[in-house]
Parts: C-alpha cells; sequence; structure tokens
C-alpha cells in the first residue's frame, strides 16, 4: 500500500503483553519522496487525551472541517513530538487526510529544533 504524507491511517499498537494489539490513528508525517525500500513509514500518534498540549502538537476537534477530513472519532491532538517508524503492514487503512499540515509542519519544527 501506498501511503503519502498527510494521510490519516489506522496503525495496529502492540499493547505490552506483544501479542494483543489496539487500533490507533496516527499521521504519515514522512515525506512522499523519501524512497528508503523498506516497508516502513514515519508517523505522528494521534491522541483524544486533551491534556497534551503545547508548541509540539496540534489540536484538531472532531467537528471541525479538518476532523471531518481526518475522520476522527472524537476531539484529538496530533502529537508531534511522539514519531515512530511503523512497518507499513501495522498500518492498517488509510481512513483521511490532515488538511491542517502547515500546523502539523509547525509543531514538527519545533520538536526537531529546525
Amino acid at each position: 500500500m501506498n501511503f503519502a504524507r498527510g494521510s490519516v491511517v489506522l496503525v495496529a499498537y502492540p499493547n505490552s503483553d506483544l501479542k494483543t494489539f489496539k487500533k490507533r490513528p496516527a499521521l504519515i508525517v514522512q515525506s512522499s519522496r523519501v524512497k528508503t525500500e523498506l516497508a516502513q513509514v514515519v508517523v505522528a500518534l494521534i491522541t483524544s487525551n486533551l491534556s497534551r498540549t503545547g508548541e509540539t502538537r496540534v489540536r484538531v476537534d472532531q467537528h471541525s472541517a479538518a476532523g471531518k477530513s481526518m475522520r476522527l472519532l472524537a476531539d484529538s491532538v496530533i502529537v508531534c513530538d511522539v514519531l515512530q517508524t511503523v512497518a507499513t503492514l501495522a498500518a492498517l487503512k488509510v481512513i483521511g487526510s490532515c488538511p491542517v499540515m502547515d500546523k502539523v509542519d509547525s509543531a514538527l519544527r519545533a520538536t526537531l529544533d529546525l
């Protein structure tokens, strides 16, 4: 499956027992131009824990235009200071797209001190 930067995907995140998992949304932040020949992609976690705030995080309300485009099930925060490389097999499907990548880019610059 090809993934584009800005796609919102459901990812199978393992539980602590490493045998079971939960499906959680994540935002693909890796450039679509990067060709690593590895079956993996860099994502930012999306959480419904609204207490996670700051310049490295982007809030998206479920009923906003962005929330609808991202197909969020709750008011959420894109956590740009928690980046993960996940196997493309763990990205189960694309569920939406993020129209606020300018805010995400700003949060990523703060995270990476760019």
